[in-house]
């Protein structure tokens, strides 16, 4: 998909389809008057007489008139002046694109970010457009032997902005959006794989081939006897059971100075969580396929950050495997020693991620990095907790955290803070070893990183719990990509801020 600015007054009366809003109130958007104007009052007309409400993401495509300003017109409805925010900005967006892709045209020009939206520039109005349209416009990797329906035509965006400075700003917009568009589609096809297709190995593929696209990246890959040689005894304890080897993935982007520290980005990577000997309830369990959603983003986030050039540098490490019973499965009770040294008691098989997460932060300390964000779906109690609308931050530093929040809250892709403390760790006490996996069903997302706190110890560190925002289930059922875009507007804003 191309995504370009161009200034209103130069919009060309040839393109294919000419998008423009209409409030509920009967008022219509900026460039919507001056198209009414060309079509006679046709617009008007179709709201006075009830055709076309305009409430929000009402769509009404209008073939017009040779001369007018496009082969299409499509009206979409942004709902009440007075409550027209980012919220209703995007959805409007989102009726757009789905709007659109179904359409013969291949080539748009979007006049919606022309209009007033509370707390948004043009860059980031911009920017949505071109996220937006990236995420509608995606289709799932299947392997349905059925005849594929057509891809869209709609190849070509234009945004239409005021002025020559406005359109600056909307071209680093929409190179924004499409470089997150580009992460979440590596993220989302990876997560939505099958797990006999998406494998320790494939991602550790799919990670070195990342780097082949991009320069920028440097890519390693450590097999079983690299990570043994790392005295990982936690993550090795997590894939046992499993006949698919371990892999720990290391991607390196240098696109700051060499002694500038790096942000290092922890993934949770099992390809498949059955519960080990701790067995998953049947139902649903398909969806544990979704389990290598932190592996995912991360690496998403990583090809959207080399996209964009960010003079940052980023480290982006992947503990994947498959968590799967057997005779060699680590057994409730088994004690392991982490690459820290630290002991663990394994009280429940289930508790997985925060094994191989553990010897994950302790290996990025080589790294001696800026800051240290882990992603994992790490616990249902954070879907009990939050639902699917927020994913869980739990951070060691306060700064850090507020940087996420906020950065989850500019990208429509929110994160909530939940405590961290001893009063957790009290929960995870252990007879026999340093600490146990599990401390009961009370706080249980809390509890979880609160263990992983203990391997964070003097690292300015944070913990997203992304169990509930990663995947839809359901008719929908399908990766979600977050949360690429709150980690790429956290990196964007690291750099402005450092």
């Amino acid at each position: 998909m191309e995504f370009k600015a161009i200034i209103d007054a130069k919009a060309r009366n040839d393109a294919g389809c000419a998008v423009v809003g209409i409030y509920e109130e009967g008022d219509l958007g900026i460039a919507a008057r001056r198209i009414d104007t060309q079509l006679g009052g046709l617009i008007g007309k179709l709201h006075r007489d009830g055709d076309f409400s305009g409430k929000l993401g009402d769509i009404l495509l209008l073939p017009t008139p040779a001369g007018a300003a496009a082969a299409r017109v499509l009206l979409i409805g942004l709902g009440t002046r007075s409550d027209f925010g980012r919220k209703q900005y995007r959805k409007a967006l989102q009726s757009t694109a789905s709007s659109l892709g179904k359409t013969g045209a291949s080539d748009a020009v979007v006049y919606l970010a022309l209009e007033e939206v509370a707390d948004l520039d043009v860059q980031y109005r911009a920017r949505v457009v071109a996220e937006v349209f990236c995420a509608q416009l995606y289709k799932i990797p299947d392997l349905k032997t059925s005849v594929k329906p057509k891809a869209p035509r709609l190849s070509s965006v234009s945004v239409a902005v005021a002025d020559a400075r406005a359109s600056k700003a909307a071209a680093e917009g929409l190179r924004i959006g499409a470089a997150i568009g580009g992460g979440l589609a590596l993220a989302r096809d990876l997560a939505n794989l099958p797990p006999n297709v998406c494998t320790p190995t494939y991602l550790g593929t799919r990670a070195q081939a990342l780097a082949k696209d991009f320069p920028s990246v440097k890519t390693k890959v450590l097999d079983e006897s690299g990570i043994r040689a790392l005295k990982m005894g936690a993550f090795l304890a997590v894939t046992q059971g499993s006949d698919q080897p371990p892999r720990l993935i290391v991607c390196e982007y240098r696109g700051a100075k060499k002694n500038k520290a790096p942000i290092c980005l922890v993934g949770k990577g099992i390809t498949f969580d059955s519960g080990g000997i701790s067995l998953k309830d049947p139902p649903a369990m398909d969806e544990m396929k979704f389990d290598m959603s932190g592996a995912a983003t991360v690496l998403g986030t990583m090809r959207a950050i080399a996209e964009l050039k960010l003079p940052v540098n980023l480290v982006v490490i992947i503990a994947t495997c498959e968590n799967m019973p057997g005779g060699g499965a680590v057994k409730p009770a088994d004690i392991v020693t982490t690459m820290s040294g630290q002991t663990v008691e394994i009280l429940n098989t289930d508790a997985e991620g925060r094994l191989i997460l553990c010897d994950a932060i302790t290996y990025s300390r080589r790294f001696k990095p800026a800051a240290v964000i882990d992603v994992a779906t790490l616990t249902g109690a954070c879907i009990i907790a939050l639902g699917n609308h927020f994913s869980g931050l739990m951070s060691n530093n306060e700064a850090l955290a507020d940087e996420l929040q906020s950065a989850g809250i500019r990208a429509d892709d929110r994160a909530w803070r939940l405590p961290i403390g001893e009063e957790f760790v009290e929960q995870l006490k252990s007879n026999f070893a340093d600490i146990a996996n599990v401390g009961g069903r009370e706080g249980g997302a809390c509890t979880a990183a609160s263990f992983l706190s203990k391997f964070a110890k003097d690292l300015q560190w944070a913990h997203l719990d992304v169990a509930g925002t990663a995947w839809l289930g359901g008719a929908q059922k399908g990766s979600t990509g977050r949360p690429v875009p709150l980690l790429v507007d956290f990196l964007i804003n690291h750099v402005r801020a450092t």
